[in-house]
């Protein structure tokens, strides 16, 4: 496909998520490569903007995941560069590595997200638990869904649980433990066009859905589509997507929720550039609907672009 030029795959990067970028970059780049298209790797933790610049791409596919890639940062030099770039923009991505600001957002839209509490140093931990309840979980805001995240089950873990958290993060969010069913929701597209995949059901072993069991485990069962009713799919589905647009994504994204055993939708976050490895849920949801992982990859490149549009300069 020369249509697309000549593409970057941006990968690698310096997050602490960094080892499944790399898989789910090489990923992308083969998938792009068996459809003809002129993509190339370029591992942003190894090398800098300039090369980056120097590089002569014509647009770049994001495979990034936490810092540097996801939150921003990276976006605000791609729209600096005039490059386009797949996913969300600059503020759309910041927002969503933000579980604070995600959760507010959320709630400003009458969103259901659990009831949470932001800790900093200092913080009289002993009494969190007794306005959240227990158990309840703590996790760094700016890092993915399970990197540095503490299940706090008494009092007495709380201490552990937010030095765990804050060595990822000044702050700490304190999040409502909500029991029952995990689910994740893929979007594609963008604004009125935006549309959510098949659910899936995470079944992880002990219902630990950890690091190990999100990427690398054979163990862990997905359940696509999820056993649902008809009318409770609907539900989740324009959830997501309300959620999706409340934040302003674009592209595709991947939002997490918990179903609680009364049947209410729970949001928990929402990722903007989700993994593409071979143990990965947006794949496995697009191939629900037909749509193989390179066709997948090509669907969501066509959609790359720059997201901030210059004033037209008077003549």
């Amino acid at each position: 496909m020369t249509s697309f030029g000549k593409v970057g795959v941006l990968y690698g990067g310096r997050s602490a998520e960094r080892d499944v970028s790399l898989m789910s970059g090489k990923g992308v780049h083969e998938a792009l490569l068996s459809k003809g298209v002129d993509a190339h790797l370029f591992d942003t933790g190894e090398h800098d903007l300039t090369e980056l610049a120097q590089a002569g791409f014509d647009r770049v596919f994001i495979a990034l995941h936490g810092r540097y890639g996801e939150d921003g940062a990276l976006q605000g030099a791609l729209e600096l560069l005039n490059l386009p770039y797949t996913g969300s923009g600059t503020m759309a991505s910041s927002l969503a590595m933000d579980k604070i600001m995600t959760k507010r957002v959320w709630l400003q839209h009458g969103l259901p997200t659990p009831a949470f509490e932001v800790l900093e140093a200092g913080a009289q931990l002993r009494r969190v638990p007794d306005r959240l309840g227990l158990p309840l979980i703590l996790k760094p805001p700016h890092e993915g869904s399970t990197v540095g995240i503490a299940k706090v089950s008494g009092y007495s873990d709380m201490k552990e649980a937010f030095a765990t958290a804050s060595r990822y993060d000044s702050e700490v969010l304190a999040e409502a433990f909500v029991t029952g069913r995990e689910l994740t929701v893929a979007v594609l597209g963008s604004g009125a066009a935006a549309r959510a995949l098949p659910i899936i059901e995470i079944v992880a072993p002990g219902g630990n859905y950890d690091y190990e069991h999100k990427y690398f485990s054979d163990e862990t069962q997905y359940i696509c589509p999820a056993e649902l009713p008809a009318e409770l799919t609907t539900e989740i589905q324009d959830i997501v997507v309300r959620a999706y647009r409340a934040l302003g994504c674009e592209g595709w994204g991947r939002a997490d929720l918990i179903l609680d055993r009364a049947g209410k939708p729970w949001l928990l976050e929402m990722n903007t550039s989700p993994g593409m490895t071979g143990h990965s849920l947006v794949p496995m949801a697009a191939r629900a609907t037909g749509m193989s992982y390179a066709d997948l990859c090509v669907a969501i490149l066509s959609e790359a672009s720059c997201k901030l549009r210059s004033p037209a300069r008077a003549s």
